[in-house]
């Protein structure tokens, strides 16, 4: 593959679409919801929110609902029984993200959309579809927790538990 010079853009980049994205871009807020019990799994939950949206709180227990259908087939993919739920109330609808610890260090991610205040109608994503810009924001902090407090950490699995409970992302996401 050559080295291009920057003003001599392939094709595929779009440069109207990412200077649009760049234009509108902003912070969102991050709050964590507790850990809670889903589908068999600890499941530690997560709400983004757009300028002028919030996560209510019957957004995320019918968010929690439908993490608990997905989590209860966790043991057939290899799960460890670890979650993440990201429950994130976007400018454009609503979207829950559900990433479990499954084998072999891996982890399983899926992602429901639906329109924005109608968190009954929420389907899963279309194939492909991964965790917008905020989101990915979140699940690298969970990333880091993991590996930090249950894998490299010390102590009982009670200990390690306790502290990736404890060890959230929160405030503004850029």
């Amino acid at each position: 593959m050559d080295m291009i010079g920057l003003d001599q853009l392939p094709s595929a980049v779009d440069a109207g679409q990412l200077l649009a994205l760049a234009d509108g871009y902003h912070a969102r807020t991050a709050r964590p919801l507790g850990v809670r019990e889903a589908g068999g799994h600890l499941v530690k939950a997560y709400a983004v929110e757009a300028p002028g949206r919030k996560v209510t709180g019957r957004y995320e227990e019918s968010a929690l609902a439908l993490a608990g259908a997905h989590l209860g087939l966790g043991r057939a993919r290899g799960s460890a029984g670890l979650a993440v739920l990201i429950v994130h109330a976007g400018g454009d609808g609503d979207y829950v993200l559900v990433q479990s610890w499954i084998e072999g260090y891996m982890s399983d991610l899926a992602v429901f959309v639906g329109p924005a205040g109608h968190p009954g109608e929420l389907r899963p994503g279309r194939a492909g579809l991964a965790p917008c810009v905020w989101e990915a924001a979140v699940l690298t902090h969970e990333r880091d927790a993991y590996v930090r407090c249950v894998l490299d950490g010390g102590g009982s699995l009670a200990e390690r538990l306790t502290a990736w409970g404890q060890d959230v992302i929160e405030g503004d996401l850029r």
